[in-house]
């Protein structure tokens, strides 16, 4: 089974960056500019944590502040599982599951390599697994008529 750098180096390099001090309003222009559900927060040369639409949409409603005065580091997710890019795609899924998360901190030793979505992984292993169970024939008929 493949590990987490064959999606890291399908993804890379990763340019949905934000710093902390940028305003949550350009933000979220910026997701949907880039047509993504997350930020990677970067303080420099240094990953802080991720935006998420979800994170900004449960906090929002307790900010009691306009979104153009709102901060992206009073928002942003600081609590990810950490996996190793030779990790496997079933180990990083497990760690995904047993910590509720949807994201995943890829690190090479301390140095910081990506994000690394559910949504990815289940990408690669729904590729991986098509060669052992066939893939669906598009001439396939199907029970249901629309």
């Amino acid at each position: 089974m493949p590990n987490v750098s064959v999606i890291l180096e399908r993804k890379f390099p990763q340019f949905n960056t934000v710093s902390p001090d940028h305003l949550v309003s350009d933000a979220l222009y910026q997701m949907c500019a880039e047509n993504v559900d997350y930020l990677i927060v970067m303080n420099g040369e240094k990953f802080v944590g991720i935006l998420t639409e979800h994170d900004v949409t449960n906090k929002v409603l307790f900010a009691n502040k306009p979104l153009n005065e709102l901060k992206v580091q009073d928002f942003l997710n600081k609590n990810l599982p950490v996996a190793s890019s030779n990790n496997s795609l079933a180990y990083c899924m497990q760690l995904l599951e047993r910590h509720n998360a949807r994201y995943l901190a890829i690190y090479d030793d301390f140095t910081f390599k990506g994000v690394v979505s559910a949504n990815d992984l289940m990408h690669e292993m729904i590729a991986n697994t098509d060669s052992e169970y066939g893939d669906i024939s598009q001439d396939q008929e199907y029970s249901w008529v629309y």
